[in-house]
């Protein structure tokens, strides 16, 4: 397929790109949109929790954040390998950014990104200690997992079989903050859960973008996304609170 009309409508369809050279230059504009938000929300997380792991309270929970970390940088490699195919400067892209940087805690940045930076605007907050921390990856972990359910669908084929095989890894790492949120809510943390999830919740939804979002359309005729960001985020409020109800009972 050479003519860019031909391969719209076959991926409006419902059709599949193996490889960059079919791409046409909008579509690759977009997919390298979603590959550079991704890893640099990946980076900037791993980084993020970096910092924490020696607050963790016992061994077990250094090794879970340290887990975290090392496959959160994993998973970031995995996606710029395939930005590499589409010409990125994969070398200079993991250089030059301060992927630990934070704003300061009373900011609001909503859901505009800053400029030069592609990460999620929730991963710019700091972090403050570690039931901060576990709150936090307790209510991302679920966007996430969401988030890449529906990535995991898109018409690049390379980009689609790299999210899901992160996608059990995450599911992991939701499950191991989960654990540690019941186990601080066993040692009498609840209201300081209660605070952190005040913080955390309405910066973990901005995550998902405006319910109106002009480019959600142009993405699914691309066929790189197929559920609208208000759908997503009902689903992610529904599991937040099934997930909080669990382990506070």
């Amino acid at each position: 397929m050479s003519d860019e009309n031909d391969i719209m409508g076959y991926l409006e369809k419902g059709g599949k790109l193996t490889a960059p050279d079919n791409a046409p230059p909008r579509y690759r504009a977009e997919l390298l949109r979603i590959m550079a938000s991704f890893v640099d929300s990946e980076l900037a997380g791993a980084a993020g929790f970096a910092d924490i792991i020696n607050q963790g309270p016992g061994i077990t929970e250094r090794i879970a954040a340290s887990r975290i970390v090392l496959e959160k940088f994993d998973h970031g490699e995995r996606v710029l390998k395939i930005m590499g195919d589409f010409g990125a400067n994969t070398s200079r892209y993991q250089s030059v950014h301060p992927w630990n940087a934070r704003v300061k805690r009373s900011d609001d940045l909503g859901s505009k990104r800053r400029e030069g930076d592609m990460r999620l605007n929730v991963l710019h907050y700091p972090i403050e200690g570690w039931a901060d921390a576990v709150v936090m990856n307790v209510l991302m972990g679920h966007a996430t997992l969401i988030q890449l359910k529906e990535l995991s669908r898109g018409s690049y084929q390379p980009l689609a079989e790299v999210f899901q095989e992160i996608l059990p890894r995450e599911r992991r790492h939701c499950e191991l903050g989960e654990d540690g949120l019941a186990q601080l809510a066993s040692e009498g943390a609840k209201e300081n859960i209660a605070e952190c999830v005040k913080y955390w919740r309405p910066r973990v939804a901005a995550s998902f973008g405006d319910a109106s979002s002009p480019r959600f359309e142009m993405l699914r005729k691309f066929g790189l996304r197929h559920t609208k960001n208000d759908a997503l985020q009902n689903e992610w409020s529904a599991e937040i609170d099934k997930a909080l109800s669990n382990a506070l009972g």
